[in-house]
Formats: C-alpha cells, structure tokens, sequence
C-alpha cells in the first residue's frame, strides 16, 4: 500500500493534513451534472482512498448538483475523527447544467446549510468561497459583502474555517483583513503555472494552496517532455505531474479527481515519488513554455 506520508503534511484549517488527498467533482455525471454512471464504483472509490490514508475530501454541493456530497455521506459517515471535508460555496446549477453566480447573503446561508445537510454535518471544516467575477478565472472584483456574510456563519459556528477559490492576490489580502484566510484553491499544474509567485508568498503566511485540475482538468496535461520524463523514470505522465506538485512547494495540497479505482492507486502513488532535480528542471520548462 501506498505510504502517503512520504509527502508530507501541511495545516488546513486546524488540522495538519496529508498532502495528497481527493477531489469528489468526477463522481457527478458528464460536466459535473446528474448521477454518476456507477454509483457503487463511487462509493467504492471514497471508501478505497479513505482505507488508504487519505483524510481531506474537496467536494461541493453544486457537483450534481447534491450528487457528490449525498454519495460521501453513504460513503463515509459516520466520518472519521481525523477527516477534513472541505467545501465550497457562491454558485448554483441551472436546469441545464449552468454556473451561476450566487453571492447574496441568503444564497451564501443557503449553500452552507445545503452543504451540511446533504453532507450529515453541524459544521463544515472548510468552506471555501468561489469567486464568480470571471467563470474561467481569477477577474477582480469586491469579495468584502459575501466574505463578511461567510465569516458571520463561521462566528454562528456552522463553518470552522474559510478559504477562498478563483482569487487573486488582491482578493486575498483584502480577505485577510476580514477573517482568517485557511487556504486558497485556483487553477495550477505544470503547464498552467499563472500563480507561482502567489504559491511563493501563500507559503511564508503559513496558508495552503490547493491546486485545481492538477492533471489539467477537463483536457489532461499533454506534453512530449512530461511523457519523455515518465517514461525514463517508469511512471505514468499524470503521476509525474503530481508528483512536481508536491515538490514545487511543501504548503500545496493536492485534490486530484477520479471515478476509477485504479486511477485512484496511481494518483496516490506520487505521494511516493522523488523526482531528481534534471527532471525538476526539464518540467519546469513546460510552464515557462507556455
């Protein structure tokens, strides 16, 4: 079985977490809408990456939208002491599968109710805030009504800890200044490399940074040096990729995504690799390429 903490841990509200741990998005339907196509292999998948030592789950209620979060609690619960769940709020799911902001303080108490309902909870552990200004991306824009709306929640004790997603650095100083900022979660991987210098100053606050679409999301990453490397060190390109991740910085937490056991394996498997430093430098290539 896999050692995942060969990878390290790093603080996520106020637990220390291992590194590697499990995004739930792949368990809803086609473009994260509906039911999986094998809820049991769903079920089975959670249950796998729990037994082997993952315990922090990134999930959301507009994955289905409700499908993820009711399959982790038939899944799991009653949870485990030491699980941290994390999710986030200020979207919703239109009947044909839009994303659509949702920032007002009802929706943002609705979503966290939602959330705690469907996952079986009195508290979630980390609820990160989605930053819909622009849907592709970091866009600036005000976060200081709906990040005070969340904190009020925290102080009401139905949140322990808020983060936020989609954010830029901006938005994030200014969150500091509202409430404690636990981590934030934007796009990253190897060939996707915009935040690097946020990583860089997240990690001197003390402040988790999790990657989505570690494996490049909905395309995954391609590239001749990352298939040249995996093949020289016998690993598979996604296990790379994860794998320089969790060298690029020690307070990025990874959330990789999957409704394959098998996959889930090899996923959790990069806990264990230690990339040399001529492969470090070959990938870092690929994002100044792009």
């Amino acid at each position: 079985m896999t050692d995942l903490s060969k990878a390290g841990t790093f603080k996520l509200g106020d637990k220390d977490v291992t590194r590697m741990g499990y995004g739930a998005m792949q368990l809803a339907g086609p473009g994260v809408f509906g039911p999986p196509k094998d809820r049991d292999g769903a079920l089975a998948v959670l249950r796998a990456a729990i037994e082997a030592g993952v315990d922090h789950i990134d999930t959301s209620d507009f994955y289905g939208p409700y499908v993820t979060n009711e399959i982790i609690r038939e899944a799991l619960h009653p949870y485990p002491d030491d699980l941290t769940i994390v999710t986030k709020i200020g979207a919703t799911r239109g009947s044909d599968g839009s994303w659509n902001p949702a920032f007002s303080n009802g929706e943002l108490r609705r979503a966290v109710e939602d959330n705690l309902a469907h996952l079986g909870l009195e508290a979630i552990d980390v609820v990160n805030l989605r930053l819909m200004f622009d849907v592709h991306g970091p866009a600036e824009g005000p976060i200081e009504a709906p990040l005070a709306a969340l904190a009020e929640l925290k102080r009401e004790g139905l949140v322990r800890h808020i983060g936020l997603s989609n954010a830029t650095a901006t938005q994030i100083e200014d969150g500091r200044k509202i409430t404690e900022i636990a981590c934030v979660q934007n796009q990253y991987n190897l060939a996707h490399r915009g935040d690097d210098a946020l990583i860089d100053d997240l990690a001197r606050a003390g402040i988790a940074y999790v990657p989505f679409f570690p494996l490049g999301g909905f395309s995954p990453l391609q590239a001749e040096t990352l298939s040249s490397v995996a093949a020289r060190l016998d690993k598979t390109p996604m296990q790379v990729a994860l794998a320089w991740l969790l060298q690029r910085s020690e307070n990025i937490l990874l959330i990789p995504g999957t409704s394959s056991l098998g996959h889930l394996r090899e996923n959790l498997a990069a806990a264990e690799i230690q990339l040399p430093e001529d492969a470090v430098a070959e990938l870092d290539r690929i994002g100044a390429a792009g």
